[in-house]
């Protein structure tokens, strides 16, 4: 495969985006098969302490079960659902972290402890397919450690030493067998896969230029799609190809907003050998307000819709049937599910927003919108009409991957977001950088053209 970047869009001026502060943790985490998720939440008393929350997401509607213990966590404390309805909590201790498994015990919260990781520092790994076992990374100086937490012989146990600090990390198959990984090294910053059954042997996945720096966002093993960031075109931008083919990365305007920020979290499963045609849904961070964005290679513009209100902004996933699912929490309702049933093919204006039944507490994630013109346009309005529409590109010729795991549903019609409950059978690409990517600078020349493409080095694909 050959990858290089491309652009075809001149730079426009305007005023800088704001950028935000820092990293972000998602608000909730959900299961590789949709079949659970765990946040933590917050006591209503006066000292606000924290205890880990369960949703359970596969029946005919969600509902919360708190998994308290003796003492309030910590805010740091990490989750990750498992398949089999059971929590893995990480919590630090000194100058380790504490690995135990929390799930319901009757009327109070069980906990098994696995095991401690002695590490300055321990990112868990986005959930892994099949939701049995759980990965994190313990990255220092000059090399990360790849440790596997839960679904081995005895406890945490270390499966690799790689070279330079690793972060991010996306699963490439639905095995759980090749993991991609976003390397810092000698100053540069590039993706590599990892192989889990040979040992974490790895190779370089993404390098589009020598000079650049290339991280991996997301991948989605049905059709192939990469979602990737890179300053190759000058400065970091957002970007899409096509794993195991030949045509360049491209750099789309419409993902380069005039405002705000632009956060990818959740990829459509089920689009076999149609990459253009895979959905990819963005959280948007706005001057007025936290909006839902949708993408589609093959479509050439960011729709946009307004966000349910109480949205755990950054957490959601696509079903097998097409669905957009969208968890919430609110006053009058502390678990709930938005579903947002995204049309297939461009449409003029944004689909019409209803509510089933109607949340009482139900408001924007982010501060309010002032009132004005905004405030007054019917539902069945585009939720932008100040701003001018996205410009549409000319198509491309379409790609197709060489590598093809199993297959899954194709996604369905509709429009709209419906507060709902209902069944959620998914194999969603979910998002591995939990933070939130800097807006780029508006006021630069037009982006230079890298005319020479640079060979991508694939990692070991034996038993693809």
């Amino acid at each position: 495969m050959t990858i290089c970047a491309t652009e075809d869009a001149t730079a426009r001026p305007a005023e800088d985006a704001a950028a935000p502060g820092g990293p972000q943790r998602a608000a909730l985490t959900i299961a590789a098969d949709g079949s659970y998720a765990a946040r933590l939440a917050r006591h209503d008393d006066a000292a606000g302490s924290w205890f880990p929350e369960r949703w359970t997401l596969s029946g005919p509607e969600p509902y919360a079960v708190p998994l308290q213990g003796t003492q309030p966590e910590e805010p740091d404390s990490a989750l990750l659902p498992l398949a089999d309805g059971r929590v893995l909590i990480l919590r630090r201790v000194a100058d380790r972290f504490a690995v135990s498994l929390l799930y319901p015990a009757g009327p109070g919260t069980g906990e098994v402890l696995l095991g401690a990781v002695p590490a300055p520092e321990l990112t868990l790994l986005p959930p892994v397919p099949g939701g049995k076992a759980a990965y994190a990374l313990a990255p220092e100086a000059h090399a990360t450690t790849l440790w596997l937490l839960h679904g081995g012989a005895d406890g945490p146990e270390r499966i690799a030493r790689i070279p330079g600090r690793c972060t991010g990390g996306v699963w490439l198959d639905r095995g759980g067998r090749l993991l991609a990984l976003d390397r810092e090294r000698d100053g540069r910053t590039k993706t590599v896969v990892a192989d889990l059954e040979r040992g974490g042997e790895t190779g370089l996945l993404l390098q589009i230029t020598e000079e650049s720096n290339d991280r991996l966002l997301l991948a989605d093993p049905d059709s192939g799609l990469l979602l990737v960031r890179s300053d190759a075109p000058g400065h970091d931008r957002l970007g899409w190809g096509v794993l195991g083919s030949s045509r360049p990365v491209r750099f789309p305007e419409c993902l380069r907003p005039a405002e705000g920020t632009l956060t990818p979290f959740a990829m459509q499963p089920g689009q076999m050998l149609a990459p253009e045609s895979c959905a990819v849904a963005f959280r948007r961070d706005a001057p007025n307000g936290t909006w839902l964005g949708v993408w589609r290679p093959a479509e050439r513009q960011l729709r946009q819709f307004p966000a349910p209100g109480g949205w755990l902004a950054g957490a959601g996933l696509w079903t097998a049937g097409g669905e957009l699912l969208l968890p919430y929490a609110t006053g009058a309702e502390p678990c709930g599910v938005a579903r947002a049933a995204v049309p297939a093919l461009p449409v003029q204006a944004a689909p019409p927003v209803r509510a089933t039944p109607p949340v009482e507490a139900a408001r924007p994630v982010a501060a309010p919108r002032p009132a004005g013109p905004v405030e007054a346009v019917e539902a069945v309005e585009p939720p932008f009409p100040a701003e001018p529409p996205q410009p549409v590109e000319p198509m491309d010729p379409p790609v197709l991957p060489m590598w093809r795991p199993d297959s899954g549903a194709d996604a369905g019609g509709g429009g709209g977001i419906v507060l709902d409950a209902g069944e959620t059978d998914n194999r969603s690409t979910a998002s591995a950088q939990p933070q939130t990517a800097l807006a780029e600078p508006r006021h630069l020349p037009a982006h230079p053209r890298l005319c020479r493409p640079v060979p991508l080095q694939q990692a070991p694909l034996a038993a693809r």
